[in-house]
């Protein structure tokens, strides 16, 4: 998920470390049935025999190489990002088809199944959640013009809610009150709810953390951006808070991408995993707005967006009522129920089988979303309907394949672990799920590798490492890719938090030391402008949008040698019987001490 001017290390800026839901019982009053959903406990398990049957819509490779290839590649690419996955939507047959040719690949390439009662797979509860843009409505109104302002839905907000419990809900004269930066952070002595009753108000906040608009080290972590900036942490925390609604305003520097990615990433249906009770402790409804319609709202409650905005980001900052602006609207929802599944290989290990190497890769995107297109091709980059994700995440599936194939071609001491997980683009929930489920314990996970939207640019100098100065891991790959004469870059923007936007953050959060390391920008051939051109093009025409599709002609040497160097971490560890750990005062030390300690007794 790309959303500055460097390589694929900006292509993580949706996704949300949203915690994993225990499963629900079946939630009252919704016919929770699809036609995708109607199957039993054990049709759900989809057992091993189903994944290397023939029952596949596209057919597997006929022969690839143990070595990592440009051409092996470009096939399993090519194949996950054809139209025949309609987009790989979870929960959706036909996207629910790409996980089966995922795990039937694996059990080719040498793997065993690692998931649920000896299958390939791991079911996710989820509930899928779909807008009724039709009957749905976003009004403010008691402003200084006497004006109502009624949202256009997609062009000036966008709206939904995480409650699965009901198809319709309405709220009505919601007051307004803008809440700073939304954060309660203990740790940095700083509470923008401090003396504040939000109970039935709606809560207006800005993206990211005041550390980023002080531009200064001298509060939270300066510019790097902490999961208080993630606008998932602010809709929970304004539900924690007791709000009725949550409302984040949409600024493309702090929030890394454009409004036209808001836009497509909250329509069509929202997946989420299934809620114990239902959602009920969440606000009834969360939204974005834009720039444009947050200072037109301020100007109505005679307040100045700029004034508000530079004192939210000093200590001491106190919440505003927005004089009589109040907010009312209805959402319509369909509620349905199904099953995805993350998909779990392993590789069993020789004298040690019981610690493992971990790979991870994101199967899912956004499926189809059937709307009325514009424009010609190759001007109108909303051509079709179905959303490829041939980078995001074709890429990186393709590259777990292939570090598979590579690794199952020889014996090693200890295990290695491939989990292509489910429901990335819905804010990480498959890797959460696995983390409060796993099939292999964390404290038995060595270390682990995420792959996330790898750019076909080319040969770099470089690869970024995202959240840099973590742990050890970066000082094996530095010396992996000294030997291809590369470098390792730092993530070039720490303020983007791009740390806690891909599936590597679930596992961390449990204290397994991750590495997220993705193709660098300074091309062999053309150099920074090169890449830089080539990365914004991706970003600008292509990143959540129908025209992220494969291509014949695409470069793949680059990224053949990105997937290298990560495969030779990997195999370093896998061979060995160190344990590769955080760097002294990270944030996941800790827990990693304490999941150790566990281990040990």
């Amino acid at each position: 998920m790309k959303y500055s001017l460097w390589s694929s290390v900006a292509l993580l800026a949706l996704a949300a470390c949203s915690p994993a839901a225990d499963e629900a019982a079946e939630p009252a009053d919704i016919d929770t049935t699809t036609e995708a959903a109607q199957t039993d406990e054990s049709d759900g398990q989809m057992e091993t025999a189903n994944a290397a049957s023939g029952d596949l819509l596209l057919p597997l490779p006929e022969d690839t190489e143990d070595a990592i290839t440009a051409d092996d590649l470009a096939v399993r690419i090519k194949t996950l990002a054809d139209d025949t996955y309609e987009g790989r939507g979870p929960g959706a047959e036909k996207g629910e088809k790409a996980a089966d040719w995922i795990a039937a690949e694996m059990q080719r390439v040498g793997l065993e199944p690692g998931g649920d009662d000896g299958s390939w797979f791991q079911n996710v509860g989820m509930v899928e959640q779909t807008l009724d843009e039709s009957a749905s409505n976003l009004t403010f109104e008691g402003g200084r013009s006497g004006e109502t302002f009624p949202m256009e839905l997609k062009t000036d907000a966008v709206l939904w809610t995480k409650r699965q419990s009901e198809n319709e809900f309405t709220f009505d004269d919601s007051e307004l009150v803008f809440v700073g930066y939304g954060v309660v952070a203990p740790e940095y002595d700083w509470n923008d709810y401090e003396g504040l009753d939000v109970e039935g108000k709606t809560v207006v906040m800005l993206v990211n953390d005041p550390g980023f608009a002080r531009e200064t080290d001298d509060l939270f972590k300066g510019k790097a951006m902490t999961y208080y900036g993630r606008w998932t942490y602010k809709y929970e925390e304004a539900a924690r808070q007791g709000a009725t609604g949550a409302i984040v305003i949409h600024e493309t520097a702090p929030a890394s991408y454009g409004w036209d990615v808001v836009a497509n990433s909250w329509s069509g249906a929202q997946a989420d995993l299934v809620r114990e009770n239902g959602g009920v402790d969440r606000t009834v409804y969360e939204s974005w707005v834009t720039e444009e319609i947050a200072r037109k709202l301020f100007a109505e409650a005679g307040l100045d967006f700029d004034d508000l905005k530079d004192a939210a980001k000093e200590p001491g900052f106190e919440a505003v009522d927005m004089g009589d602006l109040t907010a009312s609207g209805k959402i319509v929802q369909s509620v349905d129920r199904m099953n995805s599944r993350n998909v779990v290989g392993v590789l069993p290990g020789t004298e040690a089988p019981d610690e493992y190497v971990l790979y991870t890769a994101h199967w899912d995107h956004l499926g189809k979303k059937s709307e009325e297109r514009t424009g010609e091709p190759g001007q109108d980059f909303y051509r079709d309907d179905i959303f490829n994700g041939a980078v995001d995440n074709a890429t990186g599936v393709s590259a777990l394949l292939e570090i598979a194939e590579a690794m199952a071609a020889e014996d090693h001491p200890r295990s290695g672990l491939f989990v292509s997980v489910t429901l990335e683009e819905s804010g990480l929930l498959g890797s959460a799920y696995y983390a409060e489920n796993p099939t292999v314990p964390m404290n038995q996970i060595v270390a682990g590798v995420n792959m996330d939207g790898m750019l076909p640019i080319g040969r770099t100098k470089d690869m970024v490492v995202v959240g840099y100065g973590a742990s050890e891991l970066e000082d094996i790959l530095t010396s992996k890719l000294d030997s291809q004469d590369r470098i390792v870059e730092p993530d070039p923007k720490p303020e983007a938090g791009y740390f806690y936007r891909s599936d590597h953050i679930s596992f961390a959060k449990k204290g397994v030391p991750m590495l997220y390391a993705d193709g660098g920008i300074d091309k062999r051939d053309g150099g920074e402008a090169a890449g830089m051109a080539a990365s914004e093009a991706y970003t600008v025409q292509r990143y959540h949008k129908p025209m992220d599709e494969y291509d014949d002609s695409w470069n793949l040497s680059g990224m053949q040698e990105d997937i290298t160097a990560l495969y030779q971490v990997g195999l370093e560890i896998i061979n060995s019987d160190e344990w590769p750990t955080w760097y002294e005062g990270n944030e996941f030390e800790a827990t990693r001490k304490e999941s150790l300690a566990e281990k040990e007794e």
